[in-house]
Parts: C-alpha cells; structure tokens; sequence
C-alpha cells in the first residue's frame, strides 16, 4: 500500500502540471481564434490591423508556461490535495493567473520586438487561462478521488483516541474513502473496556504505536484527545522517535484558537500537524537525483586523488585498503560504510572507541588523510549505492547509539532522514569528542525539519572550507 501511495504521489502532481500546460496552451489558441476569427467578437472589435501570424503566440505560449508553472508551484498548488473542492482553488488560480499575465505583459515589453501582440488578446488569455486550468484540475480532482475509492494510492492510517471526535474520525474516513485515507483500527490512551469505541478496530493501547506502525505500515496518526490528556502527546513523541509517521491532531476549539500550528482540513476535518515527514516523496526523488548526479561528478573528478591515496594506506601500514564498519542509517537500518583504513588493524581489541584528538591508535599516513577528511572519500561509494546521502547527519554505531539514546533528547530521530558524508552539525564544529552529542544531535534535528537542495549546496560548500581551514578535524 506504501509504495502504491507513493507512486501517486509522483504520478498525479506531474499530471497535474501537465494538464496545467495543455490548459495555458489552450487558452492561448482560444484566445487567438476567438480575437481574429470568431465574426461576432469582430463585429464588437474589429481587427484594424491585419491578422497576426499565430505561431507568434505559440512561441510566446512556450516561453510562458514554465513561468506560470513555477507561480503555481510557489503556491503549492501541485500537492496531493484530499478532498479539495474546486471552488477551493479557484481564488488561488486566479490570483497566479493574474500574477503570471502581468509578466506576461512585461516580458512582451521587454522584448520589444517586431510581433504585433493584441492587449486584447492578453485579457482574454487571462479569461480563458482561468476557464481552462479550473476545468483541467477539476478533472484531475476527480481522477484523485476515483482512485481513492479504489483504494488505489491510499494512506493507511489509524485514529489515537476513544472520544466523540475520535469515533467521528473514524466513522467519516472508513465511509469517504475519496479523503484518501485507509482506517485500519484505533488506539486508546487508557485502558478498560468502557473507553473503547464499539463496532471497531480495537489496536490497543498507544504504547504499541510503534509495533504497529512497522506491522501494519501505518502512515499516518490521527489524534483526538481530550486536553487533559495533552501530556500522552509527549509520551507519542517520545516512543516514536526515528520513525517516519506523520501525526495529525484534530483540536478541540480552544486549541484552535490559540495554536500557532498548521491547520490542514481533510474531508471537513480540521488537524493540526504535529510531526511530519522530514521529506515528501518529491523531495526524497530531487534529493537522491541530487546524489547520483553530484557523487559520479565527484567519483570521477577525485579518482586520482583516491587513488593516491590508496597507495600510500597500503604502503605505509599493513592491513586492508579499506575499513569496512557496520552503521545505523534510515529507520535503523544497517549497512556497512567505508573508508580509507587510518587506524592500526588492531585498534579496537578493547572494544568500539570513538576518536580522540591525540589518539596514538593512527597509521603513519592516517591522522594526516583524518585531518583533511580523505578517508571519507570511499563514502561516496555509499552515496551512489543508495545507503548514505552526501549531506545529512553522520551515521553511528549501534554500540554508541544504544548508550546514548536514552541519555540524548531525540537521539533517534536523526533515523529518520539518510546519513550523511558531511552534516549541519560537523559545518558548525560540532564533530569529534571536543563537542557534546547534544550539541551535535540539535543541529541534525535542525537539518532534518529545514531540509532543502540550497541547505545542502550550502553545507557541502561550507564543507569544503572546513576540510582546508578548520583547526577542529582529528
């Protein structure tokens, strides 16, 4: 059902911007013939100045497109929407639409060219544009909801909560199937069979929240609880950490009012997002391209200098090449990394040790490949296998992240995003022994909730300067 969802959410928004296009191209030809060849218009507006050649405005069609694609997506108007009625967003097409013919206008101004552009065909573009989009993303909207009482593309979820808003929860999503949402059962946050909703799926008490999600692939929470329950809420957050689930909270009015919080309304609805996903599947799709595209440039522009290096681990020290270490990435699972080997093939007989500033365990060659970050260099190996990503928190050892998980605050939802080479914590000199891990963990959690492609160019050039200038690297 997961991956299903997910292919939905790829396939309808690239539907969506491409019905978007063929309706602006549309209204472009529309425009055109009702202007010069539709008699009774020209009977109102006579055309004083010849015909225009059409394929001046299909070029000008082209150029304008993308442009009000990219309005409409400043707008997040190519988000799955659940349930949105037209109406909805037909103040939001207008406004983009209104938006995107002025620098239509200005770019013909610009230009400044020979074409005869109409000021009149402008504002029936503008008419029409508005027509032909609504109609096309009402037909879209529709396909939406098709499939989702289909259950084609569906978000398994469960409600958290056993009081009249809860049951109504429920009750709605198993019926409107068109939300786009798959009721499978429901968790109390109390025990004793008078609390529990009858007729329905009892999952048991929240503490399984995490069982189930990974037995069930859970989705999403949708929660309703009294207020004098609100503390459950950090008990929820705090057994779930590392776990991508989105919680959605249906407050009761007060919290509605005061709530500084995102309100998203489904099927009439209101919640409020409590944790989401760090990424969407958009997101997920454009950060993985970024990877491959950026890790093979790399590979090929640094083959000589790993290469070199290579040569010198294994003269200077016997030993493997490589260092091959078993680490912790997205929702806790395991994989091996690698590096260039910088440490004596029996430096953790004792047992896994973190590296220290004047750690005697070093080859001849490895503390100078450590302070530059050379031995990192095999990583992007990782990255284009799929197990790490070039930016994002530094994957640990399950040994470490037992110990510290408890002691840290959200230690385990830096899971939740693919590690990384290079991280927001290491740019900001919170790497290494010198620095707490609660230090280190806020600036994880920092990347992950404000995750974008220009936070992760920004990191990696901030990486580049820390390898050459920092006085922090072991």
């Amino acid at each position: 059902m997961k991956s299903k969802s997910s292919k939905i959410e790829i396939v309808l928004p690239l539907l969506t911007v491409l019905v978007d296009a063929i309706a602006i191209l549309s209204a472009f030809l529309i425009s055109y013939w009702i202007r010069f060849s539709f008699e009774p218009f020209q009977k109102i507006f006579p055309v004083t100045k010849g015909v225009p050649d059409l394929n001046g405005y299909l070029e000008f069609a082209l150029m304008v497109i993308p442009i009000w694609i990219l309005i409409f997506q400043s707008r997040k108007m190519y988000r799955l929407k659940r349930c949105v009625f037209i109406l909805d967003e037909l103040f939001i097409i207008i406004k983009c639409i209104s938006i995107g013919i002025l620098f239509a206008m200005s770019l013909v101004f610009i230009l400044k060219g020979d074409f005869p552009y109409s000021r009149l065909v402008f504002l029936l573009i503008w008419i029409n544009s508005i027509i032909t989009i609504t109609f096309g993303r009402y037909l879209t909207l529709k396909l939406e909801k098709n499939l989702y009482n289909r259950r084609i593309g569906v978000n398994t979820v469960a409600v958290l909560g056993t009081n009249e808003m809860a049951e109504r929860i429920y009750e709605k999503f198993t019926v409107d199937k068109f939300a786009g949402f798959n009721v499978i059962g429901y968790f109390s946050t109390v025990t004793g069979s008078e609390k529990l909703l009858p007729g329905k799926n009892y999952l048991g008490n929240y503490h399984l929240i995490p069982q189930k999600i990974k037995e069930l692939g859970i989705e999403k929470i949708l929660i309703s609880i009294p207020s004098d329950e609100h503390d459950t809420l950090y008990e929820l957050f705090r057994i779930c950490e590392g776990i991508n689930v989105e919680f959605m909270y249906a407050p009761d009015f007060v919290d509605l009012m005061t709530s500084r919080l995102r309100v998203e309304e489904v099927d009439g609805i209101p919640f409020m997002k409590l944790k989401a996903l760090p990424m969407n599947v958009w997101n997920r799709f454009l950060k993985r391209t970024f990877d491959i595209i950026v890790s093979l440039f790399l590979l090929i522009l640094i083959f000589p200098v790993m290469l070199i290096v290579g040569i010198l681990v294994k003269v200077t020290s016997k030993g493997p090449l490589f260092y091959k270490q078993e680490r912790v990435g997205l929702d806790g699972q395991k994989f091996m990394m690698l590096k260039f080997r910088s440490m004596k093939i029996d430096a953790e007989l004792s047992g896994p040790q973190m590296a220290m500033r004047n750690d005697d365990r070093y080859t001849s060659i490895g503390r100078t490949i450590r302070k530059y970050s050379l031995d990192e260099l095999p990583q992007f190996l990782n990255v284009l296998i799929g197990n790490m990503s070039i930016v994002g928190p530094r994957p640990e050892r399950e040994f470490f992240i037992n110990t510290m998980k408890e002691s840290i605050h959200r230690y385990l939802e830096r899971h939740r995003v693919k590690c990384g080479i290079t991280g927001w914590a290491q740019v900001n000199g919170a790497r290494g022994t010198d620095s707490s891990m609660q230090t280190r963990i806020d600036y994880d959690i920092y990347y992950i909730e404000n995750w974008s492609i220009a936070l992760d160019i920004k990191i990696i050039f901030k990486t580049i300067k820390e390898v050459f200038f920092s006085k922090d690297a072991f």
